[in-house]
């Protein structure tokens, strides 16, 4: 890359930001990006690319800005107000500056340091900057580039192969630290990159699957099943004594697990190695909690002692991806788990069969559903370790639940959705008060077409309106699958969807032969027939 001496000002971010809203063509925008990178100093191409998709750290980086609407409302009042007494314009790294000292102010008078540093940063903007900073710090950008597009950008700057990106991008896990090194050294600078020890890695993903025929269709007759557990997924560094243990967003929660590091300790036999597994919480029997609880256990960090004997949690493991200085990601899966066998005890392993029978793929589902869990997954046995990559080599395969729920609001859609109400509230009627109460979101489920006539009914039904939410008539009803039901402080109804998608508009039903509160309260209730409840 090109020699830049002089500081880059955050105007420039802003103005690419206002040119990649105004178009929706991928490779314009790609092209926007690509050339901005090429004006930049080393040490503010990371900064500047988290700003651009609206993040201010990595995702390893547990700092958090902790400013809500509220808070920006009241400084953009009080911007008003007064007039900017710097000349001299606004830096990107000055930007990024003034976003870590706002991450890192914690404890009491906290809040007044955030709200002078914001009053600071807003006296010194723009309204052009403006703007874009309050849309940075509400982690919403509006402009349709996410991390898939900016990858391009950084491999059409760098004059690098795409796939070479993002192959860096799933081992580092730091989108910034990617785009340094390609416009640095090249493909040279990425060409060395893989699994580091304590260096979280993105984990591999698998595609939904309702349809175990499907499954033993893409995995040529013969797969893997796994019990697909409802807990949160780790990645397990070891080297030596020292463990660290991260969460699926790359989160360093080994503070938060010290029974997970002290098993670790005692029960992996190996001196280096990565490992991938899930932790759930359990309760009465070794049922397993719900989801909802093992967060608070994970969560965490104070009082550790009290919640490790108040919500004890249970490893299983079904991976290894580096073991004794070698990356292991380009292994057939079957090798891995083999390899995996020999380096922890039997009890860790995640209940697992090979079968080409649909048949006992039903009994190990109904096996697992029984036993509390999700479902089950299924992986290829020839299936290589690809961090980050979504794929029908792992499929999920989980039955969903379904309700008929009342849409009684919508958000506009950005990105891909801008222009389309496509964030939709769905609700169940209170019978005691005949209100319709909020039991989660999506925006999951309908095509293209069906957002645009979706925008187009709700539009005729709307009664108020905001900046971001159109409210509407309770008219329309929906099919709604969702994973679980959980207990929600957010929503009046006290109740809230997980994984909620529309499957199907119900243009049979009227709002009042749509799914009661009472019944939400009754599924919730029996999911503990399986489960075990936090008392």
């Amino acid at each position: 890359m090109r020699l830049v001496v002089e500081a880059t000002s955050f105007l420039k971010i802003a103005n690419l930001c206002a040119e990649l809203e105004k178009t929706t063509k991928k490779k314009e925008k790609t092209h926007l990006i690509s050339n901005f990178l090429h004006e930049l100093r080393e040490d503010e191409i990371a900064p500047a690319i988290f700003l651009i998709i609206g993040r201010v750290f990595p995702e390893s980086d547990q700092r958090v800005l902790e400013v809500g609407w509220r808070t920006l409302w009241k400084i953009g009042e009080g911007r008003g107000k007064q007039a900017s007494l710097v000349s001299s314009p606004l830096t990107i790294l000055q930007v990024h500056r003034y976003f870590e000292e706002i991450a890192s102010a914690s404890g009491k008078g906290s809040r007044k340091k955030k709200e002078a540093l914001l009053s600071s940063l807003f006296s010194q903007a723009n309204s052009v900057e403006a703007e874009y900073l309050a849309r940075i710090f509400a982690g919403e950008m509006r402009i349709g580039v996410n991390e898939g597009m900016m990858l391009e950008a950084i491999a059409e700057a760098a004059g690098v192969d795409l796939e070479l990106v993002r192959k860096s991008h799933m081992m580092l896990g730091d989108i910034g630290e990617v785009a340094l090194k390609a416009l640095k050294a090249g493909a040279s600078g990425l060409q060395r990159v893989d699994v580091q020890l304590f260096k979280p890695i993105k984990p591999m993903l698998a595609e939904m699957s309702y349809d175990l025929k499907e499954v033993f269709e893409k995995h040529g007759g013969e797969t893997a099943f796994e019990y697909k557990f409802d807990g949160a997924r780790i990645q397990i560094h070891k080297k030596g004594y020292e463990i660290k243990i991260f969460s699926r967003r790359l989160t360093d929660v080994t503070e938060s697990l010290p029974d997970i590091v002290e098993l670790v300790r005692k029960k992996i036999r190996a001196d280096e190695v990565l490992l991938e597994g899930e932790v759930i919480a359990i309760g009465v029997d070794e049922k397993p909690l719900p989801f909802q609880d093992l967060m608070r256990r994970f969560r965490r960090i104070h009082r550790i002692e009290d919640t490790v004997k108040r919500i004890p949690l249970k490893l299983h493991l079904f991976d290894v991806v580096y073991l004794e200085g070698k990356s292991l990601v380009d292994m057939p899966y079957r090798e891995r788990w083999n390899i995996l066998t020999q380096v922890c005890e039997k009890e860790l392993l995640a209940d697992r069969i090979v079968t080409n029978s649909v048949f006992e793929a039903e009994k190990f589902l109904k096996k697992a559903m029984d036993a509390g869990h999700e479902g089950l997954m299924a992986k290829a046995l020839n299936s290589v370790y690809t961090p980050g990559v979504r794929g029908k080599l792992w499929f999920k395969i989980k039955p969903a639940e379904h309700l008929d729920l009342v849409i009684i609001a919508a958000d506009w859609g950005y990105g891909r959705r801008t222009g389309w109400l496509s964030n939709y509230h769905l609700a169940s009627r209170d019978e005691e008060t005949g209100e319709y109460l909020v039991v989660g979101k999506t925006f999951k489920g309908l095509t293209d077409e069906e957002f645009k006539e979706m925008t187009e009914r709700l539009q005729a039904l709307k009664v108020s309106e905001n900046q971001y939410t159109v409210y509407v008539r309770p008219r329309i009803v929906v099919e709604v699958a969702y994973n679980e039901i959980q207990k929600s402080p957010h929503y009046m109804s006290g109740f809230a969807l997980r994984f909620a998608r529309i499957t199907r508009i119900r243009e049979d039903k009227s709002p009042l032969e749509a799914d009661t509160l009472n019944r939400v309260k009754d599924l919730y209730k029996k999911q503990f027939e399986h489960k075990a409840e936090l008392v």
